[in-house]
């Protein structure tokens, strides 16, 4: 007999759009719950992202799989009521739209607790509700500019936008974990929750390291693929011309690396490189020393001296490599244009194998 999943019987009204929240609520219907998404008649914005995935767009049907698709013009007399009556049944109600915009419609999230005080509300927006940026629009590239992540990504040359919407996606695993916890709290004390988050909190959090760095007189500088604060830890090229991303964290593992690998064991006492502190200082010479040891191997021999010593190391790979990868899991969801392989969702729950809904058209229920 299947195993109940942990969120059956648990309904969640989603007024979403884009990706932090369709984010979130992908995760609550993987685990059981019923997602209801309301749409405007036009539908999400993000139908229209792209047509990679056989003629739709990669990003709706990633993030809007196991839900039901409800058409509703919320400022209309009937979409207003319909829209009353499905949150009257609903435990997690999650919005991204403008901040108050809800509110202007009559259902600001202290209105909806006051009507339903076990009702759980997230809202998802840019700058939050307060402050003198909270009216601004804001994007998942915005934000990345905006908190400075941009800043410290790329190389030396310019900024550079981080390879996924990493805000959003970010935002959205926020998002799911404050609503789990307050779906645990209510079962404990009956009362829901009303939950803020904004993008820019969210990647102000994320980006702690870089700012302690910064406020301690050592602003992060970027680098390319290699790492601020630990040394040697970048790439390096074989003497076959493939490049190998090389990871050392612990003084331990550079006495490994000295003896086993760069063939040198005192290099582990020498105190240009003794620690990391002292090899950052001398990154320069570190990365030279390990350079040339790649320098005069191939990649076949650098890995298999690498793997011996258990010193971390990867590839550098790209999307086609990913798609062939030996690690790489995937599910395959229904679409209205058929079915579509990607990427498995990476909570592994022993015993359990579970099975992903369909995306739905605009206006389709399950």
């Amino acid at each position: 007999m299947a195993r109940r999943l942990p969120l059956e019987g648990i309904t969640v009204v989603a007024v979403e759009q884009a990706v932090a929240a369709p984010f979130c609520t992908s995760r609550l219907a993987d685990a059981g719950a019923r997602v209801i998404k309301i749409e405007r008649p036009e539908g999400d914005f993000a139908r229209g992202y792209d047509a990679v995935a056989a003629g739709q767009s990669s990003y709706f049907v990633w993030l809007n799989r196991g839900k039901e698709s409800v058409v509703l013009d919320l400022a209309s007399a009937d979409g207003s009521a319909a829209f009353a009556a499905l949150v009257g049944d609903a435990d997690i109600v999650v919005q991204n739209l403008k901040p108050g915009a809800l509110a202007r419609l009559g259902f600001g999230p202290e209105a909806l607790r006051q009507r339903h005080p076990r009702l759980i509300v997230c809202s998802i927006s840019g700058y939050g509700d307060t402050g003198p940026m909270a009216e601004r629009k804001a994007y998942d590239l915005l934000i990345q500019a905006e908190s400075g992540l941009a800043s410290v990504t790329g190389g030396p040359d310019a900024p550079a936008r981080v390879g996924t919407s990493i805000v959003d996606i970010a935002t959205g695993a926020t998002a799911h974990a404050a609503i789990l916890e307050a779906l645990i709290g209510r079962a404990s004390s009956g009362e829901g929750a009303d939950i803020r988050i904004s993008m820019f909190d969210v990647m102000a959090d994320w980006l702690t390291v870089p700012l302690l760095h910064h406020e301690g007189g050592n602003s992060p500088r970027r680098i390319g693929l290699a790492h601020p604060s630990i040394a040697p830890y970048g790439v390096f090229e074989t003497s076959d011309g493939k490049s190998v991303l090389l990871s050392i964290q612990s003084d331990r593992e550079w006495v490994v690396l000295a003896s086993r690998f760069l063939g040198d064991p005192a290099l582990a006492k020498d105190p240009r490189f003794a620690t990391n502190v002292e090899r950052v200082a001398n990154r320069a010479a570190t990365d030279r020393l390990v350079a040339d040891a790649f320098a005069v191997l191939t990649e076949a021999e650098a890995r298999d001296r690498l793997a011996a010593a258990d010193v971390a190391f990867a590839s550098v790979n790209d999307m086609a490599a990913l798609a062939a990868h030996p690690h790489l899991r995937r599910i395959t969801v229904d679409t209205p244009a058929g079915p579509i392989s990607y990427p498995a969702p990476a909570p592994i729950v022993d015993g359990e194998d579970r099975d992903y809904g369909a995306v739905p058209a605009l206006g389709a229920a399950l």
